[in-house]
């Protein structure tokens, strides 16, 4: 899978999830999970998602500050849906985004390569993405 990116940035983060690729694909994409693991720090949480997951098909995920104080949507459209292997989808904003789900038996390696954005540092991006990550791997390994 490659991501064409005209002068955007793109970065890459990974893991290795200690759990066979159904139940990976299951807690990814399946809201009541979502809302469990998709923040990049312990004083966020994300109080909504909904998925429609289909090519065509859009999701949303609020993530909130837990005291209250800020709060947005992370939106999109899926381009490429392609069970427990694959998901390419568009941000609201416009950047791309492809997911790879690698089954190895009992592990699951994801490879997540987005977008940069301009506002913030290309670093300090790498590093929220990859928070969220470690909590989703977090998370699937506690259950």
């Amino acid at each position: 899978m490659i991501m064409e990116t005209v002068n955007k940035t793109a970065i890459t983060v990974e893991t290795t999830v200690n759990a066979p690729v159904s139940k990976v694909w299951e807690y990814w994409t399946e809201p009541a999970h979502i809302t469990k693991w998709n923040q990049a720090s312990d004083d966020w949480h994300a109080p909504y998602a909904e998925n429609d997951l289909k090519t065509g098909g859009k999701f949303k995920t609020t993530m909130a500050a837990k005291d209250g104080s800020m709060s947005f949507d992370f939106e999109g459209v899926y381009t490429l849906v392609k069970e427990l292997e694959a998901l390419e989808y568009t941000i609201a904003d416009g950047r791309k985004v492809s997911i790879t789900f690698t089954n190895k038996g009992n592990e699951t390696a994801i490879v997540e390569t987005f977008e940069a954005e301009d506002t913030f540092p290309v670093d300090m991006q790498k590093s929220g993405w990859q928070a969220i990550l470690d909590n989703f791997k977090k998370y699937v390994e506690a259950n």
